[in-house]
């Protein structure tokens, strides 16, 4: 696990130094090592910087970027089955220097070339330079569990595994996007390719990037998609067999996410997802697993009590942490230097804390990201299969219709209903477009089209993003599994990968995300969307019947509590004044670019008592804190 960053110069003027001072600002995902090269190529300066972790191979042999013949590699991630690959390349010859998987990347990809990509199960973000061919490649894992930005303007293309690398070169520009700015506020994140500045993009996951230096010409391929494999027939195969080969799966892949050179530890939560992860691991192992929990004193929040309950009956070495409000007071200043995009979960407190947790006894921490999103269960997916699809389409249209010419604060009593003009709007454009894909574009969102009108200055145009994806597709026996691919997309990518990431390499801990496994998500987009949500409405139905095999269910049946901190309790008392301050006319109006009055009337609302969406002002103050630290002090 490492820190990548570098350039593609045309105009050949940006010096070593940059490049180390680029790459330096990651060093908090790589301290162990550090490499920094400059290539010359008759049209450009190449640039490869790496901050190393070490955790395969701790030797200076896994030293980067590392050569082979006429190709250079820059790697962040982990490939789980380098082994296998590296025998099938040793049986056409290959020898090895080292004992790491960067130099089966190199190997791999000098005999297949991209095709390479398809034998990889792991996570990974590397940009390779290919100089007899003179092009430069920039790669993302499937899933996108490692991050990758990319700028280009001005004869330069800059990448790194964060923002933050991008910034440290004075030919990136810091002109904010007010198109991304409104998907920021909409969901929360910013769903890739976007980003927040003008000329920034994410690669997507399951794309590479070529860029051919003879020409300067970029082209963006898609070697992996999750919608292929939605879109294929379905398994005919009974529940239980569908079951038993998603248990088989589960297996393999938590078991390559052990391989490792240092200590290894599971985040557990006490949900069903991350209790696989233990539940799978611990079972037929003599040596105790690691667990790690974050506590809250706020009972409605806390989950911790649950997952101790897990890990005694598991018999895992169980280590858990209560947080008090000045605790994650003492985090919120720091969340901006470790998101240094906008981003607004409401778990990144908890989830920076048990990040910290963790690596005081371990390197490696599997997280178990993408349960909700590969088998069901978010409440939202049956929520916009219900909600576009209770009335007939005329019926729809006309209650859509009807409801544009009534303004929701004109109807008396509901009016005064928590969040109510937002679910109103929610309610009309789900009807008017009558499209399950649609109705959860309008569902995930915390800040409506109608609100951003008050809040933003200024106009924006809507980007696409995956929220869009077979926007209007017929065929109802489908519409499940398309509403799993759409968040597989959007919500697991640019939101929970990205708050995993950046927390756990805030303190040098590699997050590894066993179910993202691609072999899991390729099976089971086959399988029907009823053996993952029962015709009842039973969420997850798969998983918790592999569960109950190794964990009792009057343990795992209860109601499912949010990792979210106690946000709404801490900023009506300890943080009420960076409420105040951040959100306050003077901030705001620095700032430039929200209308401060309809922003500090809901701020005043919250802060007296009333039941108002948190969420909102939460994203409010996480914006000004970003541009505080990253653009210009208020």
């Amino acid at each position: 696990m490492c820190g990548i960053a570098g350039f593609i110069d045309f105009r050949k003027n940006t010096s070593a130094d940059k490049l180390k001072e680029m790459t330096d600002t990651l060093t908090h995902r790589g301290p162990d090592d550090a490499g920094y090269e400059v290539f010359e190529d008759p049209a450009a300066l190449i640039g490869f910087g790496q901050r190393r972790l070490s955790i395969l191979d701790l030797s200076a042999l896994g030293h980067q970027p590392m050569h082979f013949e006429n190709l250079v590699v820059d790697f962040n991630g982990e490939i789980y089955n380098f082994m296998e690959i590296r025998a099938e390349l040793e049986e056409k010859g290959y020898t090895f220097r080292s004992h790491s998987d960067t130099e089966v990347i190199l190997k791999g990809f000098h005999c297949w070339g991209m095709n390479v990509l398809h034998k990889f199960i792991g996570m990974f973000a590397f940009a390779l330079y290919d100089k007899s061919a003179r092009k430069v490649y920039l790669v993302r894992d499937r899933a996108g569990v490692k991050p990758l930005y990319y700028y280009y303007k001005n004869d330069i293309l800059l990448f790194g595994s964060e923002l933050k690398a991008l910034y440290a070169h004075e030919r990136f520009e810091k002109n904010i996007q007010t198109d991304s700015l409104a998907l920021f506020l909409h969901y929360s994140y910013i769903p890739g390719p976007h980003s927040i500045f003008h000329h920034t993009h994410k690669l997507l996951p399951g794309h590479y990037l070529e860029l051919d230096l003879s020409s300067g010409r970029q082209t963006i391929h898609t070697y992996w998609d999750v919608n292929h494999f939605y879109n294929q027939p379905l398994l005919n195969i009974s529940e239980e067999e569908a079951v038993n080969e998603t248990e088989r799966l589960l297996k393999s892949a938590y078991e390559y996410r052990m391989v490792a050179d240092v200590p290894v530890g599971v985040f557990l939560s006490g949900g069903y997802d991350s209790s696989s992860v233990a539940a799978l691991l611990q079972h037929g192992r003599t040596e105790k697993l690691k667990t790690f929990t974050i506590g809250f004193h706020e009972e409605a929040f806390n989950e911790a009590r649950e997952a101790k309950k897990i890990a005694d009956f598991l018999g895992t070495d169980h280590t858990e942490w209560y947080l008090t409000a000045k605790e994650a007071g003492s985090i919120l200043s720091s969340l901006p230097a470790i998101y240094d995009e906008p981003f607004a979960d409401n778990s990144t407190v908890p989830t920076v804390l048990v990040s910290q947790l963790a690596r005081r006894q371990v390197k490696v921490a599997l997280s178990a990201d993408g349960g909700d999103e590969i088998f069901g269960g978010y409440h939202k997916f049956g929520q916009a299969l219900k909600y576009s699809g209770q009335f007939p389409v005329w019926v729809q249209q006309l209650l859509s219709g009807s409801m544009s010419l009534i303004s929701p604060e004109h109807i008396p009593v509901l009016n005064r209903k928590y969040n109510f003009s937002t679910r109103y709007e929610k309610m009309r454009r789900i009807w008017r477009s009558h499209d399950p894909g649609q109705a959860m574009k309008y569902i995930s969102q915390y800040i409506t089209e109608d609100e951003l009108k008050g809040f933003l200055r200024n106009k924006w145009t809507a980007l696409p993003v995956a929220f869009d994806d077979g926007k209007n597709k017929s065929g109802k026996a489908r519409d499940l599994n398309r509403l799993l691919a759409i968040d597989y997309k959007t919500f697991l990518v640019d939101n929970n990968l990205v708050k995993v990431d950046r927390a756990t390499m805030s303190v040098s801990l590699e997050g590894r995300e066993p179910m993202l496994d691609h072999r899991i998500i390729e099976f089971l987009a086959r399988v029907p969307g009823s053996f993952k949500i029962s015709n009842d409405g039973v969420t997850k139905k798969m998983l918790k019947t592999i569960v109950h095999r190794y964990l009792p269910e009057e343990i795992m049946n209860r109601p499912k509590r949010p990792f979210i901190a106690p946000l709404t309790v801490w900023f009506r008392e300890e943080l009420k004044e960076q409420l105040r301050y951040y959100l306050s006319e003077q901030s705001l109006e620095r700032t430039g670019f929200f209308r401060p009055e309809p922003i500090i009337r809901l701020r005043e609302q919250y802060l007296s008592g009333r039941n108002v969406n948190y969420q909102k002002l939460w994203q409010l103050l996480s914006f000004q804190l970003w541009y505080d630290r990253w653009v210009s002090k208020l």
